[in-house]
C-alpha cells in the first residue's frame, strides 16, 4: 500500500504533464502577442518567473528600476540588446534562450507601421493614442515641416486638417477627432511637463482656409510661447541649412525610455529601438541649430502675422 505522503506514478505523470501544459501555454502566449516588443516582455517575464526571481531583485541585478522592468515586460519599452543579455544571465538562461532573446529584440527594435485603414478600422480617431504618449513622456519634442503641431492648432484650423484626410472621416468621426485633439491641448499647461517645437516658415504659411484662419493660428502659437512649459522655435525658409529637412516626427522622453513617431504618407510609425531614436535625436539636434528661438521668434511670427 502506498502511503499518502508518496506520490503514485499517475500523480508524477500529471505533474509533469502540468508542466509541459504550462510551458506551451507560454509559448502560446509569446505567440499570440501582436507586437514583438510584447512577445519579447512575455518571454523575459516568463524567464524571470521560471527562475523564482522578484521583479525587485532581478532590477538590481540588471541595474535599472522596478518601475523600467515592469514596463519592458509589459511591452511598453524595448531594452537594448545588452541589457537583454544581462537579464539572460541573470536568471540563468540557456542557450537557446538567449538565441531567442537576440532574435526576439532585433525584430523588437524595428519601426512598427500601420496603416490608417487597419488603424482606424474599429475606432473613430487616433487621438488616444497619441494622448497616451504626450501623458507619459517628460519631455515632448516636435518637429513639423508642412503644418502646424496638432498641440498649437486651433480648432477652425484642426477642423480643416481633418477634413482633408485619406482615408475621409465620417461628419461624425471628424467631429469626435477634433473634440479629442483639442482635449489633448490641456497637456501643455501641466507644469511637470516640457514641450519643445520646431516648425518650418513653410508650415506657419500652410493656410487650409481663409486668411483668417492663419491669422487666427499664428495669435495662438505667439500665446501659446508665453507659458513656461513650452519652447517654439522657427526654421526661417532662407536661413542656411546644416541637415534636410526630413518629414515631421514627435520625440517623447521619459526618465527610463524614450520612443518617435512619424506619420508617413501610408499610415503611422513608431519607433521604440534605442539606436532609432537616437538618430531621431541626432536630426532634431541638427535642425535646432537651424532654428531661431526667444525674442528672434517671437518677431519672426508676429511680423508674419503682421
Amino acid at each position: 500500500m502506498v502511503s499518502a505522503n508518496q506520490p503514485t506514478e499517475r500523480a508524477t505523470a500529471a505533474a509533469a504533464g502540468h508542466t509541459t501544459a504550462a510551458a506551451v501555454s507560454a509559448a502560446n502566449a509569446v505567440a499570440r502577442q501582436s507586437h514583438p516588443r510584447q512577445q519579447l516582455g512575455v518571454e523575459l517575464r516568463r524567464l524571470r518567473d521560471m527562475a523564482g526571481i522578484s521583479g525587485r531583485e532581478l532590477a538590481k541585478r540588471v541595474g535599472i528600476s522596478q518601475s523600467t522592468l515592469s514596463r519592458i515586460e509589459a511591452g511598453h519599452v524595448v531594452p537594448p540588446l545588452p541589457q537583454v543579455l544581462d537579464w539572460a544571465k541573470a536568471v540563468g538562461a540557456d542557450a537557446d534562450s538567449q538565441h531567442s532573446l537576440r532574435a526576439l529584440t532585433e525584430v523588437a527594435h524595428t519601426p512598427e507601421v500601420r496603416d490608417w485603414a487597419s488603424s482606424l478600422a474599429d475606432r473613430p480617431h487616433l487621438q488616444d493614442d497619441v494622448r497616451a504618449f504626450e501623458e507619459d513622456a517628460q519631455v515632448v519634442r516636435n518637429f513639423q515641416p508642412s503644418l502646424i503641431p496638432g498641440l498649437l492648432q486651433t480648432a477652425d484650423y484642426a477642423r480643416r486638417v481633418f477634413a482633408t484626410f485619406d482615408p475621409p472621416y465620417t461628419p461624425d468621426a471628424a467631429a469626435a477627432a477634433l473634440a479629442a485633439r483639442l482635449e489633448r491641448q490641456r497637456v501643455l499647461y501641466d507644469p511637470t511637463k516640457r514641450f519643445e517645437f520646431l516648425i518650418t516658415e513653410a508650415a506657419l504659411r500652410f493656410r487650409p482656409g481663409p486668411h483668417r484662419v492663419l491669422l487666427a493660428q499664428l495669435d495662438r502659437i505667439i500665446s501659446i510661447e508665453t507659458l513656461d512649459t513650452v519652447t517654439i522655435g522657427v526654421i526661417a525658409q532662407d536661413i542656411e541649412a546644416s541637415t534636410t529637412i526630413p518629414h515631421g516626427f514627435v520625440i517623447y522622453e521619459n526618465e527610463d525610455h524614450a520612443l518617435a513617431s512619424a506619420e508617413p504618407i501610408p499610415g503611422s510609425m513608431v519607433t521604440r529601438g534605442p539606436d532609432l531614436v537616437d538618430a531621431h535625436r541626432r536630426r532634431w539636434d541638427a535642425l535646432t541649430r537651424m532654428a531661431m528661438f526667444g525674442t528672434d521668434a517671437h518677431e519672426f511670427l508676429t511680423g508674419l502675422r503682421d
